[in-house]
């Protein structure tokens, strides 16, 4: 049995309600939104005191698998695992799955930590405090979440009634409440006795197995077969389809916390933010003088109490106030920070849109396990990248049917195979690789490679390429 807390780290989700940052394919745990880390090295880092917890297990799913690994690579994070969703299933699957793994791994008696990866936490003496209380009621065997004290009668978080007092700082759950309308959540706040539901929860692997065989046993019985029939593939554990799939899609709240006699609640006095839209974004940040948070290229006049962000476009703005300006390399949102938590409308009228549905699904920056490539200009039979290799990586070997290629060094060194020949490039060398060739490009350095690609054809979709020989297991 560990005596630490394993830390399970929730990194599957496709949400949307950042667009246009965040898209089905870019979802915002991997996002420098403010700072140098992704909230998924956050969430890492806030996991990294080795006096309380074990090293972290990641349940993502197949897309993200390489994203997670070097996001944690980058910031020097030793993972316990990946574990790989086939598919979405609510978390409480993805509950199940942890601690039928950890029970197996450490022992029953083993402390889990469920974190999503995409909230922004401040680490301080309160919050280890709070993790020290759940970890105590966990051990007498309660399924603990954590009640965030709420600030503001806010819409978009479920809230939590709080109980008994149980001893210890920690109370019994009286009920679970969904995202109220307005008046009713003024009224919650005014009472002094509700929290926000914040979506992290400590237990002990055999208390959650035990209380999903009692109330939810058709979510344990299909996710314990696709663990017995899980494939190890490099550092991941690839849960069985078809198992998976048979489980109920519900969450871990439905399933069991407002079920159990064992829930409990440590209100949290936390500061905390599940960054679940763009207001929550300016409301964590420092402002200017004005209430202004700017981050990127911008030029601000008479605003006052706006989020300007840009990835790219130098964005002018003049003469507004409380409203979100974000704009991405090949989109721009413009809307009222009070009129944040609409932004999912917009985005199913975009998906909606034959025309537009792509501006939801791929950022025009694609992240791969060897680095990745923004895409700077499509034509007609052209297309214009920036590829960007990590250090000691390689892309597959390769080739394509319908297009050639030709790349320009711009930084680091390049080596590029072509057919059986192997060309080194240095800074402002090109090569020009012919169709139909087999060839495949390579950072043999210690600093970023980036390079340049023209790709003209007659078709330039992803899907036409053929990978003979790859690393990650993807020919």
């Amino acid at each position: 049995m560990s005596i630490k807390i394993v830390p399970v780290i929730m990194a599957g989700g496709k949400g949307t309600r950042l667009w246009p940052l965040s898209r089905a394919a870019a979802a915002k745990q991997f996002i420098r939104f403010l700072g140098d880390e992704t909230l998924l090295q956050k969430t890492l880092a806030r996991v990294s005191d080795e006096t309380i917890y074990d090293a972290p297990i990641i349940v993502t799913n197949e897309d993200f698998r390489f994203l997670v690994a070097e996001q944690a690579r980058e910031i020097g994070v030793s993972l316990d695992g990946i574990i790989l969703e086939p598919e979405a299933r609510n978390t409480a699957a993805a509950v199940a799955a942890a601690a039928l793994i950890v029970g197996e791994r450490h022992g029953s008696e083993t402390l889990i930590q469920i974190l999503p990866s995409d909230h922004e936490i401040t680490v301080d003496d309160t919050y280890r405090d709070c993790v020290a209380k759940a970890a105590r009621a966990a051990r007498n065997g309660k399924i603990v979440t954590f009640g965030i004290t709420p600030t503001e009668p806010a819409t978009g978080y479920g809230y939590i009634e709080i109980g008994d007092d149980l001893a210890g700082g920690v109370h019994k759950v009286s009920r679970f409440v969904e995202k109220p309308k307005a008046e009713v959540a003024e009224k919650m706040l005014a009472s002094g006795n509700y929290a926000w539901n914040s979506g992290m929860f400590v237990f002990s692997a055999g208390q959650m197995i035990a209380e999903l065989e009692a109330l939810a046993p058709d979510v344990l019985a299909a996710v314990r077969t696709s663990i017995e029939k899980a494939k190890g593939d490099l550092d991941f554990t690839r849960l069985d389809a078809e198992s998976f799939a048979a489980s109920p899609s519900i969450s871990i709240d439905y399933a069991v916390m407002e079920k159990t006699p064992n829930a409990a609640v440590v209100p949290a006095p936390i500061i905390w933010s599940d960054l679940g839209s763009w207001d929550a974004i300016w409301k964590l940040a420092e402002g200017d003088e004005n209430g202004n948070v700017v981050n990127g290229n911008a030029t601000v006049s008479d605003t006052t109490n706006s989020l300007i962000m840009s990835r790219n476009a130098h964005l002018a703005v003049q003469g507004m106030e409380g409203v979100a300006v974000v704009a991405s390399e090949d989109a721009v949102y413009v809307g009222r920070l009070d009129r944040a938590q609409d932004v999912g409308n917009l985005v199913k009228m975009l998906a909606a849109n034959k025309h537009t549905a792509h501006l939801t699904e791929n950022h025009p920056t694609a992240l791969r396990p060897w680095g990745g490539y923004t895409s700077i200009l499509n034509g007609d039979r052209f297309q214009v990248k920036r590829l960007f290799v990590h250090p000691e990586k390689k892309l597959s070997l390769q080739k394509h049917h319908h297009r050639a290629e030709h790349w320009v060094c711009v930084k680091g060194t390049a080596e590029v195979t072509i057919d059986d020949k192997v060309t080194v490039l240095h800074e402002n060398q090109s090569i020009y690789i012919p169709q139909g060739s087999v060839h495949r490009l390579a950072n043999p350095g210690k600093i970023r490679l980036e390079v340049i690609e023209v790709q003209t054809g007659s078709y330039l979709g992803e899907d036409d390429i053929i990978r003979l020989v790859d690393e990650f297991g993807r020919s």
